[in-house]
């Protein structure tokens, strides 16, 4: 029962539990093909397949038929394969258990290098069902995978999307097959809106860069004091360490240069009144 409910999301964890099982019960049927697929799905083929030979010699059931034979194409067994494909028992599967039986055969002429055969083996009545079920997705894509390999590209994009249309279950990669045919890239898919395509080539998803806002303009009284602080540009005037200051420096500069003439005049006029007098006293002097 565990490695029933964890074969999906766990197989290595389901692999262990349904090991545990066949050491206990080896001689139950149900056991036995747990185990077998169990141990198919972490790829032990010889393991997986001497297990469900026995379940079904055990309960005269067929229908792990395709994943016999696929182990043994895992084994490196194609020829095997195809026996177990061809088995009479087959004619009495449901319509799911033939169509892998024969995706599992169109794999095993692969392997052979009989791409043509394998093409014969999937052109079974279902391929023109259109109904939404797994196993006619899988079909629909293992149809389409050996067109492609056959060059009929066309023929493969067609298949391709009838596989991904009726693939509700998500089995296949479909989409994503079909996506490089058509030379574009699947962004998204959206349960209500469908798949969101977009063109690879073309569409970039790098996010736009803001642009920087430009500064805004300094007002005119602000130029002189700007350049003061960053000074002129090369082959400009002299800056202000070179006698370049503002007009009120230059006004105070000029001044103090008039009001030190001022005072040496002033100072000249005195000393030549002071020497005229000592010049008329002499005289008087003389003349006394």
């Amino acid at each position: 029962m565990a490695a029933g409910l964890l074969v999906d999301e766990d197989p290595e964890r389901a692999y262990t539990h349904a090991a545990y099982a066949r050491r206990k019960a080896s001689r139950v049927p149900g056991v036995r093909e747990a185990s077998g697929v169990a141990a198919y799905t972490v790829g032990k083929w010889q393991e997986a397949l001497s297990d469900l030979r026995a379940a079904r010699r055990m309960s005269g059931r067929d229908n792990f038929l395709a994943i016999m034979a696929d182990c043994e194409r895992g084994l490196g067994r194609p020829e095997r394969a195809l026996e177990i494909t061809g088995d009479p028992a087959a004619e009495q599967l449901d319509a799911a258990e033939r169509i892998e039986l024969r995706i599992v055969a169109a794999g095993a002429r692969r392997d052979m290098g009989d791409t043509k055969a394998a093409l014969a083996e999937l052109q079974v009545p279902e391929l023109k069902e259109r109904r939404a079920r797994p196993w006619i997705a899988r079909l629909f894509y293992a149809y389409a995978d050996v067109l492609e390999e056959l060059g009929r590209v066309e023929d493969a994009r067609e298949y391709f999307s009838r596989a991904s249309a009726v693939d509700t279950d998500g089995v296949t990669d479909a989409d994503e097959r079909l996506a490089v045919l058509e030379g574009v890239e699947l962004v998204d898919v959206d349960l209500e809106d469908g798949i969101v395509w977009t063109d690879a080539e073309e569409q970039d998803f790098s996010e736009p860069e803001d642009e920087p806002e430009a500064a805004p303009a300094a007002p005119a009284r602000d130029v002189r004091a700007r350049e003061d602080e960053v000074g002129p540009d090369e082959g400009d005037g002299p800056g202000v360490e070179d006698g370049f200051g503002d007009g009120a420096e230059d006004e105070d500069r000029a001044g103090d240069t008039a009001v030190r003439s001022d005072a040496g005049g002033r100072a000249d006029d005195a000393d030549e009144v002071r020497d005229d007098a000592v010049k008329r006293d002499a005289d008087g002097g003389e003349r006394g």
